[in-house]
């Protein structure tokens, strides 16, 4: 029976209509689609050896001796960062010239890589670079949004094989992003509460959604997952944004990112996903009323006319049998 689902933090809606879709281990894609790829190619403008091919890198881990990470601005940015932030009325319209920041953070030296197989401390120095860079960009007083990013696959909108990630600092903080702090607003002045907090307790009470439960982090398929697999970690501690994680808890992060990521490469043959930090604006990192989380998407299914028009989307698969699949699998593949 298909039934409606509010995400409590946003307000949205979803339609679940499980009679739709497929049990959840029918989503793997078949072996043949994903062909295996080589450690070193050598048209990569990110593999060891092509160094030149990409811009100075701002932040590399380990500072010393052989890279890990090296994370370069992104040579075709579609903002530039010597452009004004001031807005200017063309008619009745509104613009301003395409100020911004972009990064590409190179993951791994080997262009066959990526988080699901990747090593626990290499993960953690990818989490890492995150940081750094996010600290560093805020110091920018033209920068009001950091979004850090990962797009995983052609369908989730990569041209480039090699294990990478974006950060795209801008000045504008879009309503896509506004509407649901302004939300979290209304929740705290209403229960004096932090709505993502609140959330998170639901779902560990409920435990029916939860795929992870460490000390300090919780993965879960929301209530209210848009699409079949929806994935998302949360801080148990509260805070608004991503820069104020400590090492012990970046760590911990990494393996809790690493497993998620490791039972849907395991479970799904590695299928195409974006991820998106999703943090506080510059400015709001200490408000009581945001929490700082990580969304992960698969690429499963394809938003149409209906979910364009009204902003509804329909999951086929619902979010309990997605966070069972998950739990029943191992995340290393054996």
């Amino acid at each position: 029976m298909p039934e409606f689902r509010q995400n409590q933090a946003t307000k949205e809606w979803i339609i679940l209509a499980p009679e739709r879709g497929k049990r959840p281990y029918e989503y793997a894609l078949p072996p043949s689609e994903r062909k295996p790829s080589p450690s070193y190619e050598k048209d990569c403008p990110f593999c060891v050896g092509n160094e030149s091919e990409t811009e100075e890198p701002v932040c590399v881990l380990p500072e010393s001796g052989d890279w890990q990470i090296r994370v370069v601005p992104n040579k075709y940015a579609a903002l530039q960062p010597d452009l004004a932030t001031t807005r200017t009325q063309v008619g009745s319209f509104l613009a301003a010239k395409g100020f911004g920041i972009a990064e590409v953070v190179i993951e791994h030296p080997l262009h066959d890589m990526t988080i699901a197989t990747m090593e626990l401390d290499e993960v953690a120095n990818i989490l890492r670079a995150y940081q750094e860079r996010h600290i560093k960009i805020r110091e920018n007083d033209k920068i009001n949004l950091i979004t850090i990013f990962r797009n995983h696959g052609q369908r989730a909108g990569t041209s480039l094989e090699h294990p990478h990630s974006q950060i795209i600092a801008t000045p504008i903080v879009p309503p896509h992003v506004r509407y649901p702090l302004e939300q979290a607003v209304l929740h705290y002045d209403e229960h004096g509460t932090c709505v993502y907090c609140d959330m998170v307790t639901e779902e560990i009470r409920q435990g029916e959604r939860v795929i992870i439960d460490s000390d300090n982090f919780v993965a879960f398929c929301p209530f209210a997952a848009r699409s079949p697999f929806e994935s998302r970690i949360y801080p148990k501690r509260h805070a608004a944004s991503y820069i104020s994680i400590g090492d012990e808890e970046l760590v911990e992060l990494a393996w809790v990112l690493r497993e998620v990521l490791g039972k849907l490469y395991f479970g799904l043959n590695n299928p195409d996903y974006n991820y998106v930090i999703r943090s506080s604006p510059v400015g709001d990192e200490d408000t009581r009323h945001l929490h700082w989380y990580l969304i992960i998407i698969p690429k499963i299914s394809i938003p149409a006319g209906f979910e364009i028009g009204s902003g509804i989307y329909i999951n086929t698969v619902p979010p309990e049998e997605s966070a069972q699949f998950l739990r029943e699998i191992s995340a290393r593949g054996t």
